[in-house]
């Protein structure tokens, strides 16, 4: 594997762990902080994950259009830097405040997601974009798998540790990519920045513009945010419906994490080369919608984990197409598209949990008029049919 690529990836695997790396030890650090009991830390763990999202949609494309004008290489550096010194000033937080400052400004240098995909898509040859997207979902998965497990094994020694290791880890991959990242936007294709492609709503409009590109767009969207039901209900569905330990659950989580991470990363250029970008999108929803059904209906936990596997093929689609995008849009443009990618991901992240906690509330609770602890799934196996409809309709033609 060429330097450069293992740079992304270890990139994409720290930004992956900075967030799970201090779940175990949040609730812990707002009440130290606070001085507050446990439900009132939950409600600032709200606060702080919300201003984390958002920030990620806020400044995606600004992030995208500064590497589409300054580079790549500068950018990616320069966060990982800014994201080193943030974690040690959340593990010097005295106060609750600076703990929000901390995530605002790890929201902004996290977006570095989306500069991550546009060196990606610089360095790949039009047929090889599918496959390497999926290398970045794979390496996303493999830090969604260590960061909860490493940051509970450091909580043993306090709960600023984790942050100290997080702040370690960007500052050691900064080192490593000052010496092998290379720069890949050239005078060819070096855009001017312009205020109006660096905001979401501006550079959405921008490239939804684009022939054929706006239904996709949307599609990407519908995807994440039918998707998000996992991470949002998990923990919830399988304690109400098996009675699932906190233990089992964390086992259950790894599973898909580990299964997400195989998919996308050995199986996507396989599927694209039988099938093509287009085929391997429309696999993967229609394994997506078929799964969510399942789940929304499911009486076994011992069938269920057995399942696993078998829902996580339904990421196959998003990394192809991540590189259908990205064969629309312009050399000098992948920046603006990756970061308008990261904006739609944020704001399915900050809006899908709300809309499936209340559906799991209201169909779980004692006085349900109809209890169905499944319900978020089959409302996302709804959605995910709706994306499916209109990547039929709309979609597919630019997917060739």
């Amino acid at each position: 594997m060429r330097l450069p690529v293992l740079f992304i990836l270890i990139t994409v695997v720290i930004d992956a762990i900075g967030i799970g790396l201090i779940l175990p030890v949040m609730p812990g650090l707002i009440r130290e902080t606070t001085g507050g009991s446990l439900a009132q830390a939950a409600v600032w763990g709200g606060v702080l994950s919300t201003a984390f999202a958002l920030m990620q949609f806020l400044f995606g494309p600004f992030l995208g259009a500064l590497s589409d004008r300054f580079g790549r290489r500068p950018v990616l550096l320069i966060s990982l830097l800014v994201m080193a010194a943030d974690y040690v000033v959340m593990a010097l937080a005295g106060s609750i405040w600076l703990l929000l400052a901390g995530r605002i400004v790890g929201g902004i240098t996290a977006a570095t997601h989306s500069t991550a995909s546009a060196y990606m898509a610089d360095i790949s040859e039009p047929h090889e974009k599918a496959r390497n997207f999926g290398l970045i979902g794979a390496a996303f998965g493999i830090g969604f798998v260590l960061g909860p497990v490493i940051g509970g094994l450091l909580a043993e020694w306090g709960t600023r540790a984790p942050f100290i290791a997080a702040a370690l880890l960007a500052l050691a991959n900064a080192g490593f990519g000052w010496f092998v990242l290379r720069e890949t936007v050239t005078d060819r294709i070096r855009r001017k920045f312009e205020a109006r492609r660096a905001n979401p709503f501006g550079a959405i409009r921008s490239v939804s513009r684009l022939a054929g590109v706006g239904p996709l767009i949307w599609v990407y969207f519908l995807y994440h945010f039918a998707t998000v039901v996992y991470p949002a209900i998990w923990a919830y569905f399988t304690a109400e419906r098996f009675d699932w330990s906190p233990g089992l659950i964390g086992v259950s989580l790894a599973i898909y994490g580990i299964s997400l991470a195989v998919v996308q990363g050995t199986l996507v250029g396989p599927a694209t080369r039988i099938l093509g970008d287009a085929g391997a999108v429309m696999l993967g929803l229609l394994i997506e919608v078929v799964a969510l059904v399942i789940l929304g209906f499911i009486s076994s936990g011992v069938l269920l984990l057995l399942l696993i596997p078998v829902t996580a093929l339904g990421a196959i689609g998003l990394p192809a197409l991540q590189g259908i995008l990205s064969r629309a849009v312009a050399d000098n443009a992948q920046g603006e598209l990756q970061g308008v990618l990261a904006s739609l991901t944020a704001i399915a992240m900050v809006l899908a949990p709300l809309l499936m906690t209340q559906t799991f509330s209201a169909f779980s609770r004692a006085d349900a008029a109809i209890y169905l602890p499944g319900a978020p799934f089959l409302l996302s196996a709804v959605i995910m049919a709706l994306a499916t409809a209109l990547y039929l309709l709309r979609g597919r033609r630019l997917a060739g």
